[in-house]
């Protein structure tokens, strides 16, 4: 199983005067080798821990499937109390594996795996919903914090701590499992007050770069999902992305197309599937490269304001609604169209309305052709309007692609911070946001912040309508 990489539409050979040119990549190329030097250093210092994760987790990973060998057929549902990565990477795997309808199939076209659910705001309709839609005594709630501190996740945590304590009394162990830090935060420390089974976040592996720790790993085999095969995928990917000649390698080639594009004030980036087993997958692109590559500091403190602007698109659905915009519009942005060569299923358009010239060519065509032409179409009518595109071609969907793709885009990420001269690991602006509602709140140690927020200018009533 692999990945192709086709990026020749993002030259200027054919797409015209907004493409690059090899010259343009030869110009960089003091920064591309800085660059390498510094992913091989800092994952020799141990400040890119999430690399290893293919290679290091084997207990980990028997310990994950010998649980969810435990506590299978016990459950009718699987809740994921998290935000960010905790969130989106288990609901981009979920996509890619299983059905899009996997809750409505009956238990036994589940294989006995329960109810899949990601509960990831704090939006009080929505878990109320959720809370209408499972029986909590029958549910299993993974809290995902490797703080213990995130608002949003352990808000959850007490309302339904609380739920379950009315229902089932104070022991409510059996229903909850807690994936955070070894030794540090609220929740490690709750966990071995209730007598939680616990799975452990690295210590250096941030929330973004964490799918293929027990953050991700626990959902994933939780519904039935080959975890050992999925970072087998991700091995391959390591292996093929440790490459130096940037040519033959996916991820860096990635990374300096990208940076090549910020430089020439391209910076937007649309990830567009033509899957909807992929659709997530630009959900979960969008903060790894939005809140690693956004930054208003470089590493040597200059204030730069830099970053890419991720957006999601979906084909061929969003050719209807966006297409227009990416063909005719600006060119400040590059389209990343993600391909499938094989589908899980095939389904032929029976061959009727033969009468009928604009229907009946369709006649006898499969949905996966129909699929992948209007892929081809689209690659075509961007280039053809001059607009920088490139396409990744997954063989087939399935644990060891995705595996290999979240490798591909997380060390294509790293290399682009390192292409930037920003780091890639911090998300300071988050930051400023959750210390302002920890203030509002009156949280102890946030005085200062209150002071600075009552300080505020006021706002004017003639502005409000």
């Amino acid at each position: 199983m692999k990945i192709t990489m086709d990026y020749n539409n993002m030259f200027e050979k054919y797409v015209g005067k907004y493409g690059f040119s090899e010259n343009d990549i030869k110009n960089i190329s003091d920064k591309i080798e800085n660059a390498k030097v510094a992913m091989k250093e800092k994952r020799q210092q141990g400040k890119m821990d999430w690399r290893d994760l293919p290679h290091n987790q084997d207990e980990v990973v028997e310990d994950i499937i010998n649980y969810v060998n435990e506590v299978k057929g016990e459950f009718d549902a699987f809740v994921v109390l998290g935000i960010g990565g905790s969130a989106l990477g288990p609901m981009a795997v979920q996509q890619a594996i299983h059905s899009p309808h996997y809750n409505e199939l009956p238990a036994e076209k589940r294989n006995g795996f329960p109810k899949f659910y990601v509960a990831d705001n704090v939006d009080p309709e929505k878990l109320v919903y959720l809370f209408e839609t499972i029986d909590i005594t029958k549910t299993l709630f993974n809290v995902v914090s490797k703080s213990g501190s995130t608002s949003e996740t352990m808000s959850q945590f007490m309302i339904i701590k609380k739920m379950l304590e009315d229902k089932i009394g104070k022991d409510t162990s059996k229903n909850i499992v807690c994936t955070t830090d070894k030794e540090n935060g609220n929740l490690i420390k709750i966990a071995k007050e209730e007598n939680y089974k616990t799975f452990i976040i690295p210590s250096g592996v941030g929330g973004r770069f964490s799918e293929l720790c027990p953050v991700g790993l626990l959902p994933a085999a939780m519904t039935g999902v080959d975890i050992k095969e999925l970072l087998n995928g991700a091995k391959i990917a390591d292996e093929n992305y440790s490459v130096d000649d940037v040519y033959k390698n996916q991820a860096y080639m990635f990374a300096v197309l990208n940076y090549l594009a910020m430089e020439k004030n391209m910076p937007m980036v649309v990830m567009m599937p033509y899957a909807d087993s992929l659709k997530y997958i630009s959900d979960w692109f969008a903060q790894l490269w939005a809140e690693s590559l956004g930054k208003k500091f470089d590493v040597d403190g200059n204030v730069v304001n830099v970053g890419p602007t991720p957006i999601k698109a979906l084909g061929a659905t969003d050719q209807h609604s966006q297409v227009q915009l990416y063909t005719e519009g600006p060119f400040d942005k590059i389209v990343v169209l993600l391909g499938v060569e094989e589908y899980k299923t095939t389904l032929e358009i029976p061959k009727i309305y033969s009468d009928i010239p604009s229907l009946g060519f369709l006649g006898g065509v499969t949905q996966n052709k129909l699929l992948q032409v209007e892929q081809t179409a689209t690659e075509y009518a961007l280039m053809k309007s001059g607009k920088l595109n490139m396409t990744l071609t997954l063989d087939k969907v399935n644990e060891n692609t995705i595996g290999q793709l979240l490798y591909l885009f997380e060390v294509a990420t790293a290399f682009a911070g390192e292409l930037m001269n920003i780091n890639a690991f911090d998300q300071p602006g988050v930051e400023e946001g959750k210390n302002a509602a920890y203030a509002m709140f009156g949280r102890p140690g946030y005085e200062e912040k209150k002071k600075e927020l009552d300080s505020k200018p006021e706002k004017e009533d003639k502005f409000i309508i």
